[in-house]
Formats: C-alpha cells, sequence, structure tokens
C-alpha cells in the first residue's frame, strides 16, 4: 500500500463512460450546476440535506470552488457528469469520504430531473466505481442511500454492489425525521 501523501498522487481528473464526460469541477462551473440543481430542486430535497434552499449562482461557483480545492488536495473528489454529445451537466457524483490508508470510497450521485430513468447515474456509478479500482487502488467502495431511496437503492443492486445491512435510524431525514440507511459495498478480492 502507498503511504504516500494523497496530495501527491497523480490522478487523472477526467474520464469517459459510453455516453458521459465524468470530470473534476472547475472554477466557472457554478452556472451550470446552478442551472440543474435548481431545476432539479424538488426531487433532490426529500433526500440531500444540501438541496433545502435554492442556490444562488454564486452559492453553486462557491461549491464548485471548494469542490475543486477538495480535488486538488484529494480530500474530495466531486465528479460533475456532462453528456458528451451536448456539453450538457446531467448530474453530480464523486467519491467521498475516503479513508486514502484504506483505501475506502463511497460514492455519492444525484441526477437532473430532465436526465432521470435514462440509466445515466448508473452509467456514472460503474465508470467511478471501475476508475476507484484501477486509479486509485481501492480496497472499499460503498454506496449509502435512505432505506426508502428506491431508486438510489437499486443503482448500487444493477452494479452487483451487496448490501451490508441497514443501520436503522441512524440519521434525521431532511424532514426531521428519523430514517434508516442501506450500506452496500464492493471489496477487493469479492466482487473485483
Amino acid at each position: 500500500m502507498n503511504k504516500t501523501n494523497p496530495i501527491l498522487l497523480d490522478i487523472p481528473d477526467c474520464f469517459e463512460s459510453e455516453r458521459l464526460l465524468i470530470r473534476a469541477p472547475k472554477p466557472g462551473d457554478g452556472a451550470a450546476l446552478n442551472e440543474a440543481t435548481v431545476e432539479s430542486i424538488e426531487q433532490l430535497r426529500p433526500w440531500m440535506p444540501w438541496a433545502q434552499e435554492v442556490p444562488t449562482p454564486e452559492d453553486s461557483e462557491t461549491v464548485i470552488r471548494r469542490a475543486h480545492l477538495s480535488f486538488i488536495e484529494r480530500t474530495d473528489l466531486m465528479l460533475l457528469l456532462v453528456l458528451k454529445e451536448t456539453g450538457q451537466l446531467v448530474g453530480n457524483s464523486g467519491l467521498h469520504r475516503i479513508n486514502w490508508e484504506a483505501r475506502k470510497f463511497e460514492i455519492g450521485y444525484w441526477v437532473r430531473t430532465s436526465f432521470s430513468k435514462q440509466g445515466f447515474i448508473t452509467e456514472a456509478a460503474e465508470a467511478i466505481t471501475n476508475y476507484a479500482i484501477q486509479e486509485l487502488q481501492a480496497n472499499r467502495i460503498e454506496i449509502r442511500c435512505d432505506a426508502r431511496n428506491t431508486q438510489s437503492a437499486n443503482v448500487a443492486k444493477r452494479l452487483g454492489y451487496t448490501l451490508e445491512g441497514v443501520l436503522r435510524n441512524d440519521d434525521s431525514g431532511t424532514d426531521g425525521t428519523l430514517r434508516s440507511t442501506m450500506v452496500f459495498s464492493k471489496i477487493r478480492g469479492v466482487e473485483f
């Protein structure tokens, strides 16, 4: 296992799937993120704590610039999902809650409402899983979601992630009620 400081790792900041360019955020991406978020706010609100208020363009640019810095520091790897054909932002994903010593990563994702139910998130999550395995030497990759979020859970199932369990009443939902979290994983030597 490489004990190198993660900030010194040379990892690709851009890769592709069949229909998507999957890349790190760059200053100036805030307008596209804001457009996608505003369009999708009602669908995001039940699941995403950060989607309770409609962001301003400045808010979204701030998110992008912080994410850009986090990518460079290797503390969080936000990834934008861009449709190759048109350049439109389809959604957002990334590798979060990183433990570099254990090479553990969690994939998070959301899709822009106008691109939902077209397989983009499954396609992106599969490409990001492969990226984590091949480029980051992942030993463990997780997908966690609210137990009520069947669409998110179905992505993990389609990709062959193993449901390890349900953490009962482990967090508060965006509405303040207790929620349970499904934990899916892929483990080196078992699923890849």
